[in-house]
């Protein structure tokens, strides 16, 4: 079953992009399932027809990270980076992002807040201006984003393949 219900896409400043959803699992898995590369391999797709090629993570201060996509049916490949400037498992990750074609860097800020057992991710993207946030809005993000987090959902469900029991493999 998916929380799709609870994803929500907010604007709170001219530069800002802020998507929340809350995931039926504990933090320590959702926070996981965002620094594993076999798990992100698994969710971190956006629309259907993608797949991962690329999935270097950042688990310390000032490591780069790399994630690149294919479209299994074009071959056409794109992909984003950026350094890590905070990791605090499992509450909280700040990285810069670039995104390929795309103007400027972002500074992105992922929380993960635990209460009943259900976890609250929040990801907030700071832009350099408001031009190239609405440039991001109009690139239909968000879509791709819930596909994932959809995706997210299932990998993070007790007995899916590769995760125990509310606990990675």
């Amino acid at each position: 079953m998916t929380n799709s219900d609870t994803f929500k896409v907010t604007t709170p400043s001219d530069r800002e992009i802020v998507m929340t959803r809350v995931f039926n699992a504990p933090r320590r898995l959702v926070f996981d399932a965002h620094t594993k590369p076999e798990l992100m391999k698994r969710w971190l797709l956006g629309p259907p027809g993608w797949e991962m090629v690329v999935c270097d993570v950042a688990l310390k201060v000032g490591d780069r990270y790399r994630y690149e996509w294919r479209n299994t049916a074009s071959g056409h490949q794109f992909g984003t980076g950026g350094v890590c400037r905070e990791f605090v498992p499992p509450d909280r990750v700040v990285n810069t992002e670039v995104m390929d074609g795309q103007p400027g860097e972002c500074l992105v800020t992922t929380t993960f807040v635990e209460q009943d057992s259900k976890t609250t991710l929040k990801l907030s993207m700071l832009f350099e201006s408001r031009e190239i946030r609405d440039i991001a809005l109009k690139s239909g993000m968000e879509h791709g984003v819930a596909a994932s987090y959809n995706r997210l959902d299932e990998v993070l469900a007790p007995g899916a393949a590769g995760v125990a029991t509310h606990g990675c493999a």
